[in-house]
């Protein structure tokens, strides 16, 4: 019986394969980084070959560092940036076009369009979601709007659309178009309830059939993979904040987690029965095993976080390395009167502002980079508050504790200081790779490499624990300031 599981995990910045054991332990990693394309203010685009190459090279990297073959690995899943859209060719299987990422704002036209028709509330009512920029079918209405025949194609059923997971999946089965209901569930298009396509949604946006992956559970065998994994049963897919929820063992209606990525995702598992949210957070689906019924979640979703060390470090030059920004942080008290509303891509949950841009706000002479760098790390724990005092009013009841992954995870200091402003605890597990740990403990139940939900909660182990040490009126004083440089960050689009 093989001993190793794999998944891939392919985000916004970068592509990473890792080969866990039988414990959810890591034994081997690779990972690529892929370029950001900016061909224009609030454009965002991945090139799909690109993440293709990279997806294989590290798929080779790991099992070479792990001296494993495909053949070697009890099954594969696979978890991805969400939203981000793309049409390629069913014949050539070449992308049309570049991939159109979850925080590009292109599309902004098409949300006034579609909100003068009245759609808000329908969308709302059925996909639990809002309308805006962020999710998938805009994406897609832009696509067919501005590619020469894209649609007319796309009715032929010889363009077909995907989120990334789709287009992974595609190549790594020889030509399978699939996809899972968490990814449907960010589309716009999918039914919460049903898990199925919406024909009146379809029509609302004017998007055939023919041009849609079928609708899977996020734990189920897809396929036998092809080369570079071939021997292996491709066997899960989720998104990756739902990939998280799982692999942080959020397994309880209550239990929460926070993924400090690109951006800051915060989800709590609600149960099997969708919860509409009253405070601006999002219905989603959290994951669906095999034929076990559907398990929802609310979710707050940030825009930037991590991006915004990458902005210090690369547009800025503040920085060397991402690594860097805690030292340089650490070497001021406090922030000096600085904030830092990461607004790049307007404000998602709970305010959701598309009018509103970054700002940088109280600067005076004294201020220095190091303020600036701890603004920056201060504005990922001012948004997830944010999100957790929604999440709490919309749930009843206080987080009791909420379990932290993601690259910002293992940043100390800012740990201590969400935990500070949050006014409640913080765990860290063991391994921060929880997103790529929920594919591979998705495509482990659908195998029976793991046997139930049971074995993945015996597997999470706390590695460190926060607790609050900020008094509340020094709480206050930074909350109000917050709130007065978000104010300062709104109406800059028109």
């Amino acid at each position: 019986m093989t001993r190793f599981v794999g998944a891939i995990d392919q985000g916004t910045t970068s592509t990473r394969f890792i080969v866990f054991d039988a414990a959810g332990e890591i034994v081997a990693i690779d990972r690529r980084e892929h370029a950001q394309i900016c061909p224009k203010p609030g454009w965002v685009e991945h090139d799909p070959a690109e993440i293709w190459r990279n997806t294989v090279a590290t798929i080779e990297g790991a099992l070479a560092k792990a001296r494993l073959k495909a053949a070697d690995l009890a099954a594969v899943g696979v978890t991805n940036q969400r939203e981000t859209t793309l049409l390629w060719d069913r014949e050539t299987g070449a992308p049309l076009a570049n991939a159109i990422v979850w925080m590009d704002t292109r599309v902004e036209g098409l949300v006034q369009r579609f909100a003068r028709q009245g759609a808000a509330a329908r969308l709302r009512e059925k996909t639990g979601l809002p309308l805006a920029s962020y999710f998938s079918a805009l994406k897609l209405v832009w696509l067919f709007e501005n590619l020469p025949e894209a649609r007319a194609r796309a009715e032929q059923g010889k363009a077909l659309f995907g989120t990334i997971d789709s287009w992974l999946i595609w190549n790594l089965t020889g030509g399978s178009h699939l996809t899972d209901a968490t990814n449907a569930s960010r589309t716009l298009l999918m039914n919460l309830e049903t898990l199925e396509w919406d024909e009146e949604l379809l029509r609302l946006f004017d998007i055939p059939c023919a041009c849609l992956p079928k609708i899977c559970a996020s734990s189920e065998i897809y396929g036998d993979c092809i080369a570079p994994l071939e021997g292996a049963p491709l066997a899960a897919a989720l998104g990756d904040q739902q990939a998280a929820l799982l692999g942080q063992a959020c397994l309880a209606p209550g239990q929460a987690k926070n993924t400090y990525g690109t951006g800051c995702f915060l989800l709590m598992n609600t149960g099997a029965a969708p919860r509409a949210s009253q405070r601006g957070l999002v219905t989603t689906l959290g994951y669906k095993l095999g034929s076990a019924p559907p398990v929802y979640a609310l979710e707050g979703s940030v825009a930037i976080a991590g991006a915004l060390t990458q902005w210090l470090r690369d547009n800025l030059g503040i920085i060397q390395s991402s690594a860097e920004i805690e030292q340089l942080a650490r070497s001021v008290p406090d922030n000096g009167g600085v904030y830092f509303v990461p607004a790049f891509s307007g404000l998602y949950a709970p305010r959701w502002r598309s009018d509103a841009r970054g700002v940088i706000a109280g600067l005076t002479l004294f201020s220095t980079k190091a303020h600036i760098a701890r603004a920056a790390l201060e504005a990922a724990a001012f948004q997830t508050r944010e999100l957790a005092a929604a999440m709490a009013e919309d749930a009843g009841a206080p987080l009791v504790e909420l379990r932290v992954d993601g690259g910002m995870a293992a940043n100390d200091l800012l740990m201590q200081f969400q935990a500070d402003i949050l006014g409640a605890p913080l765990a860290r597990p063991q391994s921060l790779e929880t997103t790529a740990l929920g594919a591979a403990y998705a495509a482990g139940l659908a195998t029976g490499f793991w046997r139930s939900e049971v074995d993945i909660a015996a597997h999470w182990r706390c590695a460190r624990r926060w607790s609050p040490r900020m008094g509340e009126d020094e709480r206050a004083r930074l909350l109000q300031g917050w709130e007065k440089a978000v104010e300062r960050s709104l109406g800059w689009e028109s």
